[in-house]
């Protein structure tokens, strides 16, 4: 997978555009976020936010400072795609 990191040890690149997997997800800014998968769980969702490069952020929600996990277009649709087709079927119960 073509991952963009803070973990040079496996060959991912140090920082790309001052953005890093890991970083503080309020470095990101506080607009744009989004809750596609929010229900009834007490507040505790996954906000995702389209960053302008085509890369996508994730964070909790009730952590909004906290790190932020940051994928590339190609890993967010392959799993999007994947679990659409039941193939994350076993995260479930």
């Amino acid at each position: 997978m073509d991952r963009v990191g803070n973990d040079s040890r496996y060959g991912y690149e140090d920082i790309y555009d001052g953005i890093y997997n890991g970083m503080p997800a309020n470095q990101l800014g506080v607009e744009g976020w989004r809750k596609p998968w929010s229900g009834g769980n007490g507040g505790s969702c996954v906000e995702a936010k389209k960053l302008n490069d085509g890369r996508v952020a994730l964070r909790q929600s009730t952590d909004p400072e906290g790190p932020a996990l940051i994928y590339t277009n190609h890993e967010i649709t392959t799993f999007i795609l994947g679990a659409k087709a039941g193939e994350a079927d076993f995260l479930l119960g």
